[in-house]
């Protein structure tokens, strides 16, 4: 019997394209991506967490849009950590010294092999879609159909979405500062490397495997 047609991956993935530090999706509407810092909340005396927790509700409070949170959990890669201890064991010339370090390499090692060390990235996405006019609507089956593709509006009208969405982002980034947070605004390669980790996790870990080998 004939094989099933399969779809091809590019398929599945809702990005179009990036440009400008802007992500633009397959089915209309772009996206801003903020890599947000984080706290030790559990270390803060008690008036400081409530003034942090005032301060994020204000936030909340003076968004008239939505925005996503998203944690991206990786596993620490420690191998270069490990090849440097090597290196400095070598030039060691304090024999104790180098003991010392090439057990305390040993240790680390060891540790992650057994407990696997994770970094949490924390981001806030900020979306726009494009405006429909009533003239484009056609009705409230419409509403049930496809955005409209950033390629199909005029000019002016891409321009003024992204001065939109910049308006959007610059809001969230004063919000988020104003609660002791560092927001980075991510360009073009980090938006990549993002979504390539994303997309290929587990290709990720085996390159990160060979390289610790």
């Amino acid at each position: 019997m004939p094989k099933e047609a399969t779809a091809p991956t590019q398929q599945l993935v809702a990005v179009k394209e990036i440009r400008d530090g802007v992500v633009y999706l397959k089915r209309g509407g772009v996206r801003r991506v903020l890599m947000v810092s984080g706290i030790n909340f559990e270390l803060k005396s008690e008036e400081e967490q409530n003034l942090i927790l005032g301060s994020f509700r204000n936030f909340l409070n003076t968004l008239d849009f939505s925005v996503q949170f998203f944690i991206h959990s990786r596993k620490v890669n420690v191998a270069p950590y490990l090849a440097s201890l090597r290196a400095r064991m070598e030039e060691e010339p304090n024999e104790l010294l180098k003991i010392q370090i090439g057990e305390y390499a040993e240790f680390i090692r060891a540790f992650v092999e057994e407990n696997a060390i994770i970094a949490k990235t924390f981001f806030v996405i900020v979306p726009y879609e494009p405006a429909i006019s009533e003239k484009t609507r056609g009705g409230i089956m419409s509403l049930f159909k496809k955005a409209i593709p950033v390629e199909t509006l005029r000019g002016e009208s891409v321009q003024e979405m992204l001065s939109q969405l910049e308006r959007r982002a610059n809001q969230v980034i004063d919000g988020l500062s104003q609660t002791g947070l560092r927001v980075t605004p991510l360009e073009n390669d980090a938006l990549v490397e993002l979504f390539y980790n994303l997309y290929n996790p587990e290709f990720t870990e085996k390159k990160k495997g060979a390289e610790q080998r």
